[in-house]
């Protein structure tokens, strides 16, 4: 009996060290492309078809995200021929023991991204690691790559004749205290922009999405989609408990992929690289390659 426990035992901590070794040596190194067809509700018909990458959490530095995997990822997503490349925040990856020092140079980072290229252009938002690191510092290194960020701002595109705007939030942590005034200046911003078009937003964070779309609050009803990342989709997926870690305050119900609530849809990206573990389990550093139109069942 002993023996059949010992040699049972002997197992599972083989297949743990096994797991262990998968998700620290091999896994963080890996790069999955998905494409998703991304029903959108109340969306524009005119716009069907519009195709975005969405790349985020980069974490330059961090395990596995080295200058060659950052390399990949801009030649895997211009090989996707997108309409428009989204860049989600969290470029950076600082040691934990000193938020001023970074495990890789904001600078050699925005080398390898200034090479992304698309027909509507490439825009991005920073993350709460972003602004924890140095705001500024980050912002300035993007400045001549045509990479165009948004803080609080947005852009109108036009493909195919139909206009749709892009509404780039600051990061959730770094916003004005109070949701009830944040959602107040958001309705501003959309006011004092062009009046034509859907709205996309990009937001790190996916924390802001039942703010922004709480029917007490509600922003605007020409919000149909948003864009957001920070969650890593906990980076370890497990049977049964799913992704047990994740940095929501809502916990797995935005871990990952397409969600819909009061009729507005979200996609949250999975993310490059990694942050607090070095490790990734079943759920691999992803380039997501979203192709929208207008769910026809809404």
């Amino acid at each position: 009996m002993m023996k059949k426990f010992s040699i049972a035992f002997g197992s599972l901590a083989l297949f743990a060290i096994l797991c262990l070794a998968y998700s620290y040596f091999i896994e963080p190194r890996r790069l999955v492309v998905r494409e998703y067809d991304l029903a959108v509700n109340n969306w524009n018909p005119k716009l069907n078809g519009l195709k975005i990458v969405a790349i985020a959490d980069i974490h330059g530095g961090s395990n596995g995200a080295d200058e060659d995997q950052i390399r990949q990822v801009v030649a895997v997503a211009n090989a996707q021929n997108p309409d428009l490349i989204v860049l989600l925040g969290d470029f950076v990856s600082e040691f934990p023991n000193d938020r001023t020092k970074l495990r890789m140079p904001i600078e050699t980072i925005v080398a390898q991204l200034k090479n992304l290229r698309a027909p509507l252009g490439v825009l991005a938002v920073l993350g709460n690691h972003d602004n924890w690191y140095d705001a500024p510092k980050v912002l300035a290194a993007f400045q001549g790559t045509g990479i165009r960020v948004l803080e609080n701002e947005i852009v109108t595109l036009q493909k195919d004749g139909a206009k749709f705007r892009v509404f780039g939030l600051r990061d959730h942590l770094s916003l004005t205290p109070g949701w009830k005034q944040f959602t107040d200046e958001m309705k501003v911003l959309l006011s004092r922009s062009e009046q034509i078009g859907d709205v996309i937003v990009l937001e790190h964070s996916p924390d802001v999405f039942p703010v922004m779309t709480d029917q007490q609050l509600f922003v605007s009803k020409d919000i149909k989609l948003f864009l957001t990342a920070h969650t890593h989709g906990g980076q370890v997926w497990l049977p049964v408990l799913g992704t047990p870690i994740v940095p929501s305050s809502y916990g797995q119900r935005y871990s990952y992929g397409h969600i819909r609530e009061n009729g507005v849809d979200m996609f949250v990206n999975t993310g490059i690289g990694t942050s607090i573990l070095p490790i990734r389990f079943m759920m691999p550093p992803e380039i997501s390659v979203l192709n929208i139109h207008a769910d026809e069942a809404s």
